[in-house]
């Protein structure tokens, strides 16, 4: 995949700042990543407590799992993709005073 140029200015419509717009696109990527990294070891915990025996078969269905993640965009890119379609919800902290 090569690489992409933003037009930070289309992206930057909802925060009026293109600083704010690459904190909040670097923040959701780490969400996903964070959430991806879950449902993987979720689905590799299955084979934690299983015998050597048939550990051939379970290291292909192990394989077949982390390759259908390894598949999956980038979670930057995502987290790009969804700034562009309006799906990221973001808030500013309220001052105390």
């Amino acid at each position: 995949m090569g690489i992409k140029t933003l037009d930070i200015e289309k992206l930057n419509k909802d925060t009026g700042n293109q600083y704010e717009l690459i904190t909040i696109m670097s923040k959701r990527a780490r969400q996903i990543a964070a959430n991806e990294k879950l449902q993987l070891d979720e689905k590799l915990k299955y084979f934690e407590g299983f015998d050597d025996d048939d550990d051939f078969s379970f290291n292909e269905e192990q394989e077949n799992i982390s390759k259908e993640f390894e598949k999956l965009p980038h979670a930057t890119q995502r987290a790009i993709d969804e700034m562009r379609r309006g799906e990221v919800y973001f808030r500013y902290p309220e001052k105390e005073d």
